[in-house]
């Protein structure tokens, strides 16, 4: 049910080839999600004082130049503009309002944003991971980390919106193996405290819980340790922001992850063949990460 897989580059002159092979990864996880799936993509490329916006239509001609053309009259900002298809990536230094304003007055189609950060691409669609991978060309794509999902809906709907990864907050990715059995109950509570989910699926509500501990103060590792104590059910996550990179796994480790770890990168995936073409993994330390053992790399 599900599969995940990330991608930690450590050694800078392998970033030209994360793209390249967290496609063959994500490819050998379709028999575990063949619905739909997604990714978050990490790289050094945004100008300091701007974001990049990950935007996806739902429909069939969005004009993404006048998305862009919009945002740079609205905010006096310049605009960098890249469109693929059904997707389309803005960097720019305009505040958060603008931009949502300009997305309402520039498209009849409706424009969703996907994710948000100072070093993040999102991308999720229905479909095959090879069919996705190729619509948004992510072969060619370098950078520093990665982390993925391919999707066999179990808790609601095959929709891009319902498609990992979910990202609540600038730079955060969540991906989910499993489900959640008292996500109602923590979705109240977080309604209470002014959050609000998009959608009815019990990963969001994951994802929108740490992204509200982050913003309470704790970093990634310490959210990770209160998901265990308040989430129930089986579940392995895997949880990325702009400098870290974190697995855990329930108390009973029902949901499958290995690890695969060398001097070059750290790679992770729900079974080892998605692993086993990278280079070195012959001399890499592979493990399973434990019950409730949390593992967190830092950038």
């Amino acid at each position: 049910m599900c599969g995940i897989v990330g991608l930690l580059i450590r050694d800078p002159a392998a970033e030209a080839d994360l793209g390249r092979h967290f496609q063959a990864m994500l490819e050998a996880m379709t028999s575990r999600g063949p619905d739909s799936a997604g990714m978050a993509l990490y790289d050094h490329d945004v100008p300091a004082h701007c974001q990049r916006w990950s935007f996806h239509t739902t429909g069939e001609h969005a004009d993404w130049d006048a998305v862009a053309a919009a945002i740079e009259a609205s905010s006096g900002s310049s605009v960098e503009l890249d469109a693929r298809g059904d997707i389309a990536f803005v960097v720019t230094a305009a505040p958060e309002r603008t931009v949502h304003q300009a997305l309402a007055t520039a498209t009849e189609e409706h424009v969703t944003v996907v994710g948000v950060g100072s070093a993040m691409r999102l991308i999720k669609d229905v479909g095959t991971p090879r069919q996705i991978c190729d619509r948004y060309r992510v072969a060619e794509m370098r950078g520093y980390m990665a982390v993925g999902h391919t999707r066999m809906a179990t808790e609601s709907a095959v929709t891009t919106q319902h498609s990992h990864p979910f990202s609540p907050a600038p730079d955060l990715a969540l991906v989910h193996n499993g489900s959640f059995s008292n996500h109602a109950s923590i979705r109240r509570r977080l309604s209470d405290l002014g959050i609000t989910c998009v959608t009815d699926n019990d990963t969001e509500v994951a994802a929108q819980y740490i992204g509200w501990r982050l913003a309470s103060g704790d970093d990634l590792e310490e959210a990770m340790r209160h998901v265990l104590k308040e989430f129930d059910g089986f579940f392995t996550l895997v949880v990325t922001s702009r400098n870290q990179f974190s697995v855990v796994r329930d108390a009973f480790a029902c949901k499958p992850l290995v690890v695969a770890e060398t001097a070059g990168y750290v790679a992770v995936a729900s079974e080892y063949q998605a692993l086993a073409d990278l280079p070195g993994i012959a001399d890499a330390r592979v493990f399973e990460p434990q019950p409730e053992e949390i593992h967190t790399w830092t950038v």
